[in-house]
């Protein structure tokens, strides 16, 4: 083997990895709904620096604008959400997704999302909500894990059959309602329905009486980029009821958006 073929495809630190960056985003990371406000101490902690390393970095970010302090608390700025933004900006089709989820929105009168997979999680592209019938706050860039949510198993079934194991071994597998779904099989087999009827609906898994039924954005390829769903309430429409009246309607919606790939 050459030296050229000896390369590998994990990065490695002075080479084509930039150790200092990965790190300053592990800082951001760091920031969430549960530590929004963190000390120097809390942000080192988190992420396993030193507290002279996270210092500089969480220094940085603030001179870039990113990061404030009231001299002890650090928060993230409006500013970190340009680097979100610059994703779904560099993607046009989410604009032009929005009038048909919107419509569908007004026939269905249940709420709208459209997510993509990110490792073991979905994450939020595009929402149209009708009226707040989660706990869960969402919104783009809100994640969800994959395994238990119906856009999840959706786009889980895109997945050749070892890299899905390999997905939901990494992912923790726990009770969220009493209906929730913990046995892998069982799992691995909703999301095989999934992939063979081309559409996935999970019946109050996620949440105590939350319905959510997905169906598949594809590329002119026929490649699963996002999926889209609706989500309901039980105690107003049953999974059975939902299905019947409106996944024709979703199916609909996207295959329209697939369209404008």
């Amino acid at each position: 083997m050459t030296s050229h073929q000896e390369h590998t495809d994990t990065p490695r630190p002075g080479d084509a990895y930039v150790q200092s960056f990965a790190r300053g985003l592990e800082v951001i990371r760091s920031f969430s709904a549960r530590a929004p406000h963190q000390t120097l101490s809390e942000v080192a902690a988190a992420t396993g620096l030193t507290r002279a390393g996270a210092r500089r970095i969480l220094l940085t970010l603030q001179t870039l604008g990113y990061v404030g302090s009231d001299g002890k608390l650090f928060s993230l700025t409006p500013r970190i959400l340009d680097l979100g933004f610059a994703y779904l900006s560099s993607m046009p089709i989410w604009n032009r997704a929005e009038p048909v989820m919107e419509a569908l929105v007004r026939e269905v009168q249940e709420s709208c999302s459209a997510a993509v997979l990110d490792a073991t999680d979905i994450v939020y592209v595009l929402r149209v909500p009708t009226q707040k019938i989660m706990r869960i706050n969402l919104g783009v860039g809100s994640r969800l894990p994959a395994w238990c949510t119906s856009m999840g198993r959706l786009l889980l079934s895109e997945l050749p059959d070892g890299e899905l194991q390999a997905r939901l071994a990494a992912s923790t597998i726990e009770a969220l309602t009493k209906h929730t779904l913990t046995d892998l099989e069982a799992i691995t087999a909703r999301v095989q329905q999934a992939r063979k009827q081309g559409w996935c609906l999970v019946n109050q898994e996620l949440e105590e009486g939350l319905i959510s039924m997905a169906a598949p954005i594809t590329d002119r390829a026929g490649r699963m980029v996002a999926a889209l769903n609706i989500s309901g309430q039980a105690n107003r429409t049953s999974a059975k009821v939902m299905q019947e009246t409106m996944l024709p309607s979703l199916l609909q919606a996207a295959r329209q958006i697939s369209s404008l790939i």
